[in-house]
């Protein structure tokens, strides 16, 4: 599909994305660090999407008269390559690593996306961000009908997790807004106005 050149700086390239699973993709900053053209950068990105290694969730696009980030963020299809890349190869070494919530986040949004795309329905998922900080992880458009998740690593349960969906909801006064929050535990249920789905309930969404 490409003629790449220079395996060894490809395969730094793929550790690279690896380690910035859940985050804004910047071309210039990582073509900086590998000492390529920028350009370069966005062809390899591309090839990896065409090839379904990684996938860029897109920001949601109405912006409420916010100054909204604009950059796509970055997943992998695969959890496991990932975390190969980053040189995990264990459960306990995950639970100590500093991209845990990442890792999580990472196959949470990844199982979605194929869930989506394996019951044949048409994929509408952003991402939302402003300037500020103020973020919702995983945005699910159905028309004027939203549904907003959060998504945790941790066990337990919070009332903090819901703070970027309450903020993002009392702006989309105009939606009909549902809130989640998809995380490490075992339980599910309602709380804080909000649906709670352990990580092994994905469908649910």
């Amino acid at each position: 599909m490409l003629n790449i050149k220079d395996l060894s700086l490809f395969s730094a390239f793929l550790k690279l994305c690896a380690g910035r699973i859940g985050q804004l993709f910047n071309s210039s900053a990582i073509a900086n660090e590998l000492g390529v053209d920028y350009k370069t950068i966005r062809s390899w990105l591309s090839l990896l999407e065409a090839s379904f290694v990684v996938y860029t969730l897109q920001p949601w696009h109405t912006n409420f008269n916010k100054r909204v980030v604009k950059s796509p963020k970055i997943y992998f299809y695969d959890t496991g390559l990932a975390c190969y890349l980053l040189g995990l190869k264990t459960k306990e070494e995950i639970n100590i690593h500093f991209a845990k919530g990442a890792i999580f986040e990472n196959f949470v949004v990844a199982e979605y996306i194929k869930n989506t795309w394996n019951k044949g329905e048409i994929l509408s998922s952003y991402f939302w961000r402003d300037n500020a900080g103020h973020e919702v992880d995983l945005l699910i458009e159905h028309g004027q009908n939203l549904k907003i998740v959060e998504i945790k690593s941790s066990k337990t349960i919070k009332q903090d997790f819901t703070k970027g969906l309450v903020y993002f909801e009392k702006l989309a006064a105009n939606y009909s807004v549902e809130k989640y929050v998809v995380y490490g535990g075992e339980e599910s249920r309602t709380q804080f106005n909000t649906q709670l789905f352990s990580w092994d309930k994905l469908n649910s969404l």
